[in-house]
């Protein structure tokens, strides 16, 4: 395989021989990045995955690898709904040149736009909803109430395709530290929430998680919401030994993230509750920031070093 690599400013072209094509109109700054289309899953439906390799490298050595949701919000401003992104190549490239970080693999996973609520919003806490509490959701209109209830949950599905197909192919393909230590997860809002499920539902295999404006609500309003009750009560059942597991949290205070604030404030009780300590848990707020790509872009170098300080 033959990698490209994405100089300042320079396109990346392409991967060749058996390698999936790298896309001709996505560019990074910094790193090489490999683009799989529809990688195959007996649990979902297919999608696309970039693969983010850091500056110089190579078979010889072994790299930790940092799952990320939302993958084509990840690298490209120029090919995404909004003209955001997160600048992941720049600040991975940035915070490794400063020795800030430790080269690492970056897995970017491409949602599925139509399914993205269904794939990320927990479903084993939803399961536990009584006939009462969905009464109380299905009260006041809300555009995502419809699809919460749809019982089409996927985000186990999910899970399964990350753990048992994604990361044995790019532990295989690529030179990785496969360990839990090694095995982190990252995503913003309903991935912040996928993130969260991914490290209490398989705390064998990540190490540390990273949760940025987590979409505590699952729908669009605070009041007459029984799910983030729901969320917490899973939490406490469930969150993974201090000991062996990191967490990261942080929100703003605009916009969608204006509705965090009580929330994080319960799971970061039941976080100290659960004995995480100051090296295991951080929490930030950053008021006057919003929900989106640009307020995440401008704290990454944040969760980047939690997870992956030498």
């Amino acid at each position: 395989m033959i990698i490209f690599r994405g100089m300042a400013h320079l396109p990346l072209i392409f991967c060749l021989a058996s390698a999936p094509l790298l896309a001709q109109h996505l560019t990074v700054s910094a790193g090489s990045l490999v683009h799989i289309r529809a990688f195959p899953s007996d649990e979902i439906d297919t999608r696309d995955v970039l693969v983010w390799l850091p500056e110089g490298y190579t078979p010889q050595r072994r790299y930790p690898v940092l799952y990320m949701q939302d993958g084509q919000m990840l690298f490209d401003a120029t090919v995404t709904w909004n003209q955001q992104e997160w600048g992941v190549d720049e600040t991975m490239d940035l915070l490794i040149r400063e020795g800030r970080i430790r080269e690492a693999i970056v897995v970017g996973i491409f949602n599925h736009q139509d399914k993205r609520a269904l794939e990320y919003i927990p479903q084993k806490p939803l399961d536990t909803l009584s006939q009462e509490e969905i009464a109380l959701l299905k009260a006041k209109p809300d555009p995502r109430v419809p699809r919460v209830l749809s019982g089409l949950f996927e985000s186990d599905a999910y899970l399964r395709f990350l753990v048992h197909e994604l990361k044995p192919y790019i532990d295989s393909h690529y030179s990785t530290l496969p360990d839990r230590a090694n095995t982190l997860v990252a995503g913003s809002s309903m991935g912040g929430l996928i993130s969260l499920y991914a490290i209490c539902e398989y705390p064998e295999i990540f190490g540390a998680a990273a949760c940025l404006s987590t979409h505590w609500t699952g729908i669009f309003r605070a009041e007459d919401n029984p799910l983030p009750a729901r969320f917490m009560a899973y939490l406490a059942d469930h969150l993974p030994d201090p000991a062996t597991h990191r967490l990261y949290f942080d929100h703003g205070t605009e916009t969608l993230d204006a509705l965090y604030g009580p929330f994080q404030a319960e799971a970061d009780r039941l976080v100290a509750e659960r004995g995480y300590k100051d090296d295991q848990v951080m929490s930030r707020v950053f008021p006057g920031t919003d929900h989106s790509e640009d307020a995440w872009r401008a704290r990454l170098s944040i969760p980047l070093t939690f997870l992956l300080a030498p």
